[in-house]
């Protein structure tokens, strides 16, 4: 029997940038893919910096089918909520095709709700509402997406975790290796119900010792500088627009408008999606919650693998 297969795809969060080992970046992925069973499950990390939704369709997704993976983390979408160019209608289409795509390949989907960047930020409300606005919706989507298609779906867009600090890396959008530690965690859980994972629970505790305040200082004011640069150059001219958008709804008293805009595009973008199969629920968990304890369908877990030294 070969042995079992993880690949992760996405960006910067599944490549694992807050969590740094050696020269290079580990992340909650990589801290999965150790506990998923002893030996270590074949694990692919296809995640890059800065993806999008459509960088994972045209290049990420046929690199995994080839894979076969058994096991796929598809975690996409916040990057999309930072581009001028960003269309829910989009978001849902090419993510309705991934998760498809690993469907019928018979393949475990996991997947998430993520915090909105504008809150992380701190940015001030004109201008962190609208791309909160925004994260809502590609949220919604994987959610509705996850059951569609039964995936494992982790709810990481609210809670305890959000607010403590100690989860956070210098720039306040990537975990530091607490908060990688937490999704893997909690991903381990999810697939401990299936029967997936059979190695060891992820360590909850960092290895390391957090950055310094002078590596954190420094950090934003080399990578972090670059970051917000790039960032601006797209969208700040069009965040400038929707801040400006958001005053005027307020002193009208119609801000309630602009969320029910939001949701009816939502709402537009799943109902053109072409409708699959019936399939089981997905598991969901809380980051900082208990780990439920039923357990998906079996008939996802196939019965032909094993992990290396395992029947």
């Amino acid at each position: 029997m070969r042995p079992l297969r993880y690949v992760a795809l996405g960006d910067s969060l599944t490549e694992g940038v807050g969590d740094p080992v050696g020269k290079g970046w580990r992340g909650w992925a990589a801290l999965l893919a150790d506990g998923l069973c002893e030996p270590s499950a074949e694990f692919t990390n296809l995640a890059v910096s800065g993806a999008q939704t459509r960088d994972v369709v045209e290049g990420q997704l046929p690199a995994a089918l080839a894979l076969r993976p058994d096991v796929v983390s598809v975690l996409v979408g916040v990057n999309d909520t930072l581009r001028r160019t960003f269309d829910i209608h989009r978001v849902a289409e090419r993510l309705d095709r991934v998760y498809a795509a690993f469907t019928r390949q018979s393949a475990v989907v996991l997947t998430a709700c993520l915090p909105d960047p504008g809150t992380m930020l701190g940015l001030p409300d004109a201008l962190a509402d609208p791309l909160a606005r925004r994260q809502r919706a590609v949220d919604t989507v994987v959610h509705a997406l996850s059951e569609r298609y039964g995936a494992l779906h982790l709810h990481a867009a609210k809670g305890a975790w959000v607010e403590d600090r100690a989860m956070w890396s210098a720039d306040r959008l990537h975990p530091g290796e607490r908060g990688h530690r937490q999704l893997a965690v909690r991903f381990h859980g999810l697939l401990s119900d299936t029967g997936m994972a059979t190695g060891p629970v992820p360590r909850a505790e960092p290895e390391f010792p957090p950055p310094t305040r002078a590596a954190r200082l420094g950090w934003l004011a080399t990578a972090g500088t670059a970051w917000v640069i790039r960032r601006c150059n797209d969208l700040l001219p069009q965040l400038l627009c929707l801040a400006a958008d958001e005053l005027r709804h307020r002193a009208a008293g119609t801000s309630g408008r602009l969320d029910l805009r939001a949701a009816q595009s939502v709402s537009v973008a799943l109902a053109s999606l072409s409708v699959p199969v019936p399939v089981p629920v997905p598991v969901s968990v809380p980051v900082t919650g208990a780990v439920p304890s039923q357990s998906a369908p079996q008939s996802q877990v196939p019965s032909s693998l094993s992990c290396p030294g395992h029947v």
